[in-house]
């Protein structure tokens, strides 16, 4: 028998199939989580009856102890394959039974199964499929995040599917596919009218969840909280678009016991921070169990926050970047603005007054007001509102004369 340990999610999926299509009825697949894997390796390994099995670890680092345990179940010539490509599993690179590789030597970012699908063919264990190769590409991009630099909404949809089918049923549909149809991969007419609806609901879910994000510092970062259960992937990367100011994003699912960390931010390695939580991942996707001290952090300590109110989206007066001004408001009720300069500068003049400070971007200002004073884009109206009652002119006029009215009202400020 051939036992696979590896990740419950799309790339792990991925391995469990190459496995199938290269070892046929002797792979067992054992699908884990960082909270299951490492006792499930070491009842495996412990077994005497297991000895003379092979075993696979994918997509997943065991912990120092059951490391050691395989390292000596190796030198006592029992086979062991760990094959990664998380940053936060590189020192498993020191043994021989090990690879992890984040990036081939082109660049392109690696997943497990692309890893995996290499060293079966390096070893003969499998043969070469183009329509399987079109799959692992496919859950490589997507694993990666390649896929939305290359606007490849294939390996989108792929995941999609991957979360509508239970897992059995996606890998039977998917061996079914790349051994009836090796030519060429793709997705059915019902397939596609699945996902078409399936992405409504996951652009309604991601709105609605947008709406309840909070932001708090912790950790030294700036970080946004939000309640989730599914979309992960998707849902963070829109949060993270939606308020680029944040240094990450958490997503909590409170009942799974777990904590998925998000970036779009090249400074900020999530990997690391969930290793500090007994997790790892990615430097922009991660993940860890939802220890006490996350509990702490990320529900307790934040229980009381409001959440953040989203920019208005729909102006046609109050737009960022305006030469005229820009102008935010805080939940206390007091409005600041942007002011861009003629040397390229920016500077924010806070309830009327102007900070002392200048700033070399509209990006680095807006941040500012954000993180300090949790601001949002005013609405239209809302300006409109505040200057009638501060100005005797008529709507219509004042929407006529608004840049002037702005550019005036924050020279006077300067």
């Amino acid at each position: 028998m051939v036992k696979l340990f590896t990740d419950i999610d799309l790339d792990g999926l991925g391995c469990g199939l190459i496995a199938k299509i290269a070892f046929g009825d002797k792979a067992d697949i054992a699908y884990c989580s960082y909270r299951n894997l490492n006792q499930r390796v070491e009842n495996f390994i412990e077994n005497p009856s297991h000895h003379d099995e092979e075993v696979y670890i994918t997509d997943l680092a065991v912990n120092e102890l059951v490391e050691k345990k395989l390292a000596k179940r190796f030198l006592e010539g029992k086979h062991v394959r760990m094959i990664d490509h998380h940053v936060t599993a590189l020192h498993f690179n020191d043994y021989e039974w090990a690879s992890v590789k984040p990036e081939y030597e082109t660049g392109k970012k690696t997943c497990a199964t692309s890893l995996f699908y290499d060293y079966l063919k390096e070893e003969g264990l499998i043969k070469e499929n183009n329509a399987l190769e079109e799959f692992i590409e496919l859950v490589r991009q997507y694993d990666t995040w390649e896929w939305e630099e290359l606007n490849n909404v294939d390996a989108k949809r792929l995941n999609d599917l991957f979360y509508i089918l239970n897992r059995e049923k996606f890998e039977e549909d998917m061996l079914k596919r790349v051994s009836e149809h090796p030519n060429h991969f793709f997705l059915t007419e019902i397939e596609n009218m699945l996902l078409d609806t399936e992405e409504k609901k996951i652009d309604r879910y991601i709105h609605s969840k947008g709406r309840q994000i909070i932001q708090a510092v912790i950790d030294d970062y700036c970080i946004g909280i939000v309640h989730a259960e599914q979309h992960l992937s998707e849902l963070g990367n829109a949060l993270n678009k939606m308020y680029p100011h944040l240094d990450l994003i958490a997503l909590l699912n409170v009942s799974g016991k777990k904590v998925g960390f998000r970036t779009i931010h090249d400074q900020v390695d999530v990997a690391e921070y969930a290793k500090s939580f007994g997790g790892g991942g990615h430097p922009k996707a991660s993940g860890c169990d939802m220890t006490k001290d996350a509990f702490e952090k990320f529900v307790v300590s934040v229980f009381d926050l409001t959440p953040l109110k989203p920019d208005a989206d729909r102006n046609e007066m109050n737009l960022k970047e305006a030469p005229y001004g820009t102008s935010y408001q805080n939940s206390k009720g007091e409005v600041s603005y942007i002011r861009p300069h003629h040397d390229g500068t920016y500077s924010i003049i806070h309830k009327g007054i102007k900070l002392d400070y200048s700033f070399k971007s509209y990006v680095e200002a807006e941040s500012f007001l954000k993180r300090k004073d949790y601001s949002w884009l005013r609405f239209d109206q809302d300006c409109l509102k505040d200057l009638a009652g501060s100005i005797p002119i008529t709507m219509d006029k004042l929407k006529e004369n608004y840049i002037n009215i702005i550019t005036d009202i924050l020279e006077k400020s300067e």
